[in-house]
């Protein structure tokens, strides 16, 4: 028997600030002693590094993830009443934007393995009033982008890549070409909560383009709609990414790398220790897309989802259910889709469930979280 572990952590954003402290404190203190914290050089660096990791032409920093999506909506120039089309399970903030700004967001199902959209089902939805797809790159895993960029471009369709939960991640595709999510549509949008992969000290996010129009566009609205200074051409929004959070951003970046690959040695750990327990499906690994595990999630099958996630927590370990409810039966969306119900969504939302993954998991605090899920099988 394993001794029982304390204050275990879906995510222990403390010890990675202590191993990493020396060099956060340094960047941060040399942002205090400039006393600039809006725009200016270590915004600018970030930015380029960012950039030069991704291999894409711009990188704009925003205040948050979801100013990103909405930025990127009124970048390109959508009307009231276009469609877009996203996934029902994912995050509230992928369709919020799309509603704040009178589009239509039109919801379809999940693949039951990736737990992304599928070119398939995205076709199917489409109209004369839809513009827009934003596939999200769900728990640290690509959407197969090369058949949902076929699809925009048969449709005259724009592609905003929600990348919130991949960055860092890489796709093939069926030439071998190897490029990083979020980079591969007209606009990829990212979120650095302090949760994330690539996270901050508070709220942050930026927005990736290799198209230069709309990239001068972005900047342009995310400052109050102007290129020069009380010369507004359209409305904008007020939407920074300040030089503290970048200092701690460009930090992280140096170990973004290393940050996968001690997620992936945890996922790896778990898959080997649930292999034989046939209530339990392990992450599908799609053969074009890396996996970062931004979350490891499971689908807990024959009705125990909720009887694990109780046992669990009986034994101070955490989880949680991303997400628990589709989009469409979220009291937001009801004007809609009050009358939708989508097969995989709908299994995913009574299954899923999140162990802890981060990169300063203890073997000690491994060994505990699998020997309980065991023990819970027995």
């Amino acid at each position: 028997m394993i001794k029982s572990q304390e204050n275990i952590q879906m995510v222990d954003l403390q010890s990675q600030y202590k191993r990493l402290q020396s060099e956060i404190d340094a960047a941060m203190k040399k942002v205090i002693d400039s006393s600039i914290f809006i725009k200016g050089p270590f915004l600018k660096e970030f930015e380029e590094n960012l950039a030069a990791y991704l291999n894409v032409k711009h990188v704009i920093g925003v205040a948050n993830g979801t100013d990103a999506l909405q930025i990127a909506f009124m970048a390109l120039n959508l009307e009231e009443g276009d469609e877009v089309i996203v996934p029902a399970f994912t995050y509230v903030a992928t369709a919020e934007v799309i509603g704040l700004l009178g589009l239509i967001p039109v919801m379809v199902d999940v693949c039951p393995d990736t737990f992304n959209v599928k070119a398939d089902d995205i076709e199917s939805a489409i109209t004369l009033k839809t513009k827009a797809i934003v596939p999200v790159h769900l728990f640290g895993q690509s959407s197969n982008m090369e058949s949902i960029m076929d699809l925009a471009r048969r449709y005259n369709l724009y592609v905003v890549e929600d990348n919130a939960q991949a960055i860092g991640g890489d796709y093939r595709f069926k030439n071998g070409e190897m490029v990083k999510t979020g980079t591969i549509g007209d606009i990829g949008c990212t979120s650095f909560f302090p949760s994330k992969n690539l996270g901050c000290f508070g709220d942050g996010g930026a927005m990736f383009t290799n198209n230069n129009e709309l990239a001068a566009n972005i900047r342009m609205i995310a400052n109050h709609g102007q290129k020069k200074k009380y010369h507004h051409s359209v409305l904008g929004v007020n939407s920074r990414l300040d030089a503290l959070q970048a200092a701690v951003l460009d930090v992280k970046l140096k170990h973004l790398d290393d940050f996968a690959d001690r997620r992936r040695e945890v996922a790896s750990s778990y898959d080997l220790a649930f292999t034989d327990l046939d209530f339990i499906h392990t992450p599908a690994r799609a053969d074009y897309s890396s996996h970062v595990f931004h979350q490891y999630t499971l689908k807990v099958e024959q009705g125990k989802r909720d009887a694990l996630k109780e046992y669990l927590a009986s034994k101070n370990i955490p989880s949680m259910i991303y997400y628990p409810l589709p989009l469409y039966k979220q009291a937001a969306f009801e004007k809609y889709h009050s009358n939708c119900s989508l097969e995989i969504t709908e299994q995913l939302c009574s299954s899923i469930l999140s162990l802890p993954i981060h990169t300063e998991m203890e073997s000690d605090t491994l060994d505990y979280i699998l020997e309980t899920i065991r023990t819970f099988s027995e």
